[in-house]
């Protein structure tokens, strides 16, 4: 399965090397829109005779690479999903004082790695174009697949058929140890309604440049990465709900913070070190609070079936951002933010659009009681009378398609 998924992930990119050409001398030409005397140089391909000399193909049509996109993440969610099955199996086989340890070790190299591809990934970019990116999307995938044999793996052990473990996973989700607080999950994470209009009041009104704006993105995973350190190092034994209603508090005001910008208020700082603190801390808060969800996801999934349900469990979370995604674009249309408006300087629409979505993220607190505080009350919820609920179960099976498609 891991196999298939690195293969996938290499081979989609591969496709777009061979297919393409995309060197930084026919992105310039495709968007200086000198597309015939480029095409011209495919004709002449096919007489020519030194093919170090001659380029072949033109940039990706956008169909094409949306496609081999598609391939691409489609092949990494496979590896990741047997990557998350194996720490969740390794998770649950913990001793219970050290419960979550071996989970904030994997993210926090995980989000390390992210660190450190979002400023060499930008480097390289600038330096060598997206031909080198692309070769490294399809080469490090590549190097991972020799690696899989060295996962020690018991073979030919008893496997549930598919019916009885679909059977288990319905068993599951109708546990109100597992609806309870996966619908806080869910509603939580539907709440975390953006503001789809920032990027572009960056870029209009106060003139950030794209390499500002990936400086952004870079201090963002730093502070990401912090944030799930500082959850491992300081945060790992506060109860949940007191790490959920601390960190949505201080996400309100950060996000407030951004009003202040948007009038111009930033108490003697430059705008960009004012909107890179803001963003910036508002990650480091998003760290913190992405690991006691999937440690509590781990406690939920039934032994035998860690990955199916781990899945399962992070599909329900992750399409629930996505709905909150779907719903920032819904608000652009309540107030006039376009890119013409903020020419002109007007900004209330912006301030309005801030502060509700701000109020939108910050009422996420209000169900903070169908969390449990630990994993003992966790626990607990299994012997409650209403654990075996089928209705809880179908309203789980119920968000979770509904938000997928």
């Amino acid at each position: 399965y891991m196999l298939l998924g690195w293969f996938v992930t290499s081979l989609s990119m591969l496709a777009l090397l061979f297919f393409s050409d995309l060197s930084k001398e026919a992105m310039e030409r495709n968007n200086s829109g000198d597309i015939e005397d480029y095409a011209d140089q495919r004709v002449q391909f096919a007489n020519a005779k030194d093919l170090s000399t001659t380029s072949f193909g033109t940039p990706p049509t956008i169909p094409f690479l949306s496609f081999s996109l598609l391939l691409f993440g489609t092949g990494f969610w496979l590896a990741d999903v047997m990557g998350d099955s194996i720490v969740a199996e390794k998770a649950k086989l913990e001793p219970e004082f050290s419960r979550g340890h071996l989970q904030s070790t994997c993210y926090a190299c995980r989000f390390f790695g992210l660190m450190i591809a979002a400023p060499c990934s930008t480097v390289i970019y600038s330096t060598y174009g997206p031909k080198a990116v692309v070769v490294l999307m399809a080469a490090l995938p590549a190097s991972i697949v020799p690696l899989i044999y060295v996962l020690k793996e018991t073979k030919n052990v008893p496997v549930a058929s598919t019916n009885e473990q679909c059977a288990e996973i319905y068993q599951t989700v109708c546990s109100r140890a597992v609806w309870q607080p996966m619908g806080f999950v869910y509603l939580y994470n539907v709440l975390q309604v953006g503001n789809a209009a920032w990027k572009q009041f960056l870029k209009t009104v106060l003139g950030f440049t794209s390499n500002q704006l990936n400086a952004l993105l870079i201090a963002a995973y730093v502070l990401l990465w912090l944030g799930i350190m500082a959850y491992k190092k300081f945060f790992i034994n506060w109860s949940w709900r007191s790490v959920y209603i601390t960190t949505t508090l201080l996400n309100g005001i950060f996000s407030a913070l951004q009003i202040l910008l948007i009038k111009g208020i930033t108490f003697g700082l430059s705008p960009f070190i004012f909107a890179l603190g803001d963003d910036a801390f508002a990650d480091f808060i998003g760290g913190i609070q992405f690991l006691p969800t999937t440690i509590m996801m781990v406690h939920l999934c039934p032994s035998g079936s860690e990955g199916a349900s781990y899945a399962m469990f992070t599909t329900m979370s992750n399409s629930a951002y996505t709905l909150a995604s779907a719903f920032s674009t819904l608000l652009l249309g309540v107030w006039d933010v376009s890119k013409e408006v903020m020419e002109r300087g007007e900004l209330t629409g912006m301030v309005n659009l801030t502060a509700l979505t701000t109020c939108i993220q910050v009422s996420g607190v209000l169900f903070v009681g169908l969390l449990p505080r630990t994993k003992d009350d966790l626990s607990n919820l299994h012997a409650d009378p209403m654990s075996g609920s089928k209705i809880g179960g179908v309203f789980f099976f119920f968000f979770t398609f509904f938000s997928v498609f």
